[in-house]
This record gives structure tokens, sequence and C-alpha cells, in this order.
């Protein structure tokens, strides 16, 4: 009887816990987000029990109305946009600070970094009055709308995805670009046809990453818009009030927030493997 695949499970038996034991760990969280929308208030406060057996839908059938749905369709706009806007932005600008010999390109590189240093609130003053204030001709306004949510994010966010595709763009030898100018390319073919292929999974993470940061976003939704442009995350803030918090309802808004970000980075994420894996077998 061959023991060799017992031996070597059990050699590896306290690697295999340990991850079973992270992953649980990761997703107990959710789980528990999801028993608690499943209860009723009642339920909530008997005290702490694992198991839920029956689920209270008017936990997500009542929050579900006209106004939520506006909030998510906002978030899921803003979100999406802001990913592609980034992922297209940072191309470009990594390939301009790898490519060109600009005067003072590592200055410009650790200066656009230092905009992510500063906390995010020391903004939210300059730029309620630039929203309100500066950027408004006649009756219309940067504040609550969406293009306003999409150029704020991507300032944000764009000085992260620089800095996480710089790398990879470095890495990218520049023997191919000038062979494809040699064939008549132009940069416009080179980003399309070299670039943007070869750095398809740090696109990826890229526009996971805005993506993700976007939809999770919560200071600057709250403060820069009101009704036409509010977001998922301010929508969930109108059921914690003065006499309580409607924790079910909180819970299952939660919950159906989860799931576009998990069908998102799903997508994202098998673009990203295929762009690891492919091309490994060539020499």
């Amino acid at each position: 009887m061959n023991r060799q695949p017992l031996r070597r499970i059990l050699r590896h038996a306290p690697t295999y816990l340990l991850w079973v034991g992270l992953t649980l760990a990761t997703l107990f969280p959710i789980y528990w987000l999801f028993v608690i929308s499943a209860r009723t208030r009642v339920e909530i406060f008997a005290g702490p029990k694992l198991l839920q057996t029956s689920i209270f839908w008017e936990n997500y059938t009542r929050p579900m109305d006209a106004v939520f749905m506006r909030h998510l369709t906002n978030s899921i706009i803003v979100a999406s946009c802001n990913a592609i806007l980034v992922a297209i932005l940072a191309i470009l600008a990594t390939y301009a600070l790898s490519r060109y010999d600009l005067v003072g390109k590592d200055n410009i590189f650790f200066w656009t970094i230092t905009n992510r240093m500063a906390p995010p609130a020391a903004f939210l003053l300059p730029l309620f009055l630039l929203f309100t204030s500066v950027f408004k001709v006649g009756d219309w306004s940067l504040y609550d709308t969406r293009i306003g949510l999409i150029l704020l994010y991507c300032l944000f966010n764009l000085p992260f995805a620089i800095w996480l595709m710089k790398g990879i763009m470095d890495d990218i030898p520049v023997e191919l670009d000038e062979a494809c100018f040699v064939d008549g390319g132009t940069t416009f073919t080179v980003l399309t046809r070299i670039i943007v292929p070869l750095m398809a999974p740090g696109i990826a993470v890229t526009a996971i990453l805005g993506w993700v940061f976007a939809w999770n976003e919560y200071l600057f939704a709250s403060v820069l818009t009101a009704f036409q442009a509010g977001t998922v995350t301010k929508a969930m803030q109108q059921f914690i009030t003065v006499t309580g918090t409607n924790w079910g309802q909180l819970a299952a808004v939660a919950v159906v927030a989860l799931l576009p970000a998990a069908v998102f980075v799903a997508a994202v994420q098998r673009y990203i493997v295929t762009g690891l894996t492919f091309g490994a077998v060539k020499q």
C-alpha cells in the first residue's frame, strides 16, 4: 500500500489547518452580517446564536424603495466610471514617467504619492467650497452630482494607481516599443498592442482597488451629496437614528451592497489569473 500521499497530507496538515482557520476567520463577519439581517429585532437582542433557521424577509423588502435603488445605482455608476478612468489615466501617466526623459520626473512621482498622505478630512472644507461655489455655473454646480464624485475619487485614487503600475511599466523592456516604432507603429499602437496586454494583471488589480475604494467611500459622499447623487454608503446612515439603530435592516442593506462588489471582483479576478498564467509555458 502506497502511504506516500497519506504522509504528505499529514506533513502539511498544520498548514492546511492554518489556512482553513484564516478562511473561517475572514468569512465569519460576512456570515454574521447575514445572520443579523435574517433576524427580527427581538431575536437580535435575545442573545448570541450562531445558527439561523429562518429569514425575516421584511428586513430586505422594506428598505428596498426607490430612494435606496437610486443610491445603489449611483454607487455602481460612480465606482465603475472611477475604475475605468483611473486605469486609463494611470496607464498614460506611468508610460510618460517610465518612457520619457521628463525634467524632475522623480520629483513628480513623489509629489503624486504625497497626495495620498494627508487625511481626507483635511480636504472636506476646501472641496465643499469648490463644489458649491467655485465650480458653479448658474444653478448648476458639482455638488450632489455623479460627475463630481467620479472626478473627486479619481483625484484620490489616481496617485495610488500610478504608484502601483509604475513598477510594472518599468519591467516592460523599452526594446519592444522601439521595435514597434521601427515597424511603423505609433505611440497609440505601442499602448494598445504592447503595453496594455502585458500590463493586464496590473490593470485588473488597479481597477479592482479603484472600484472598491470608490464603492466603500463614505466621508466625501456624505458631505458632497444630498439626494440625487447619494451613494449606498450614505443610504445606510438612515437606519441610525436618535431613537436607536435598526440593526436588521442595516445588516440587510449591507448584504445587498456586498453583492455588486462581489460580482465585480469575481469577474475581474478571472482576468487577473488569465494575465498571470498567459504565456507561462512559452520560452
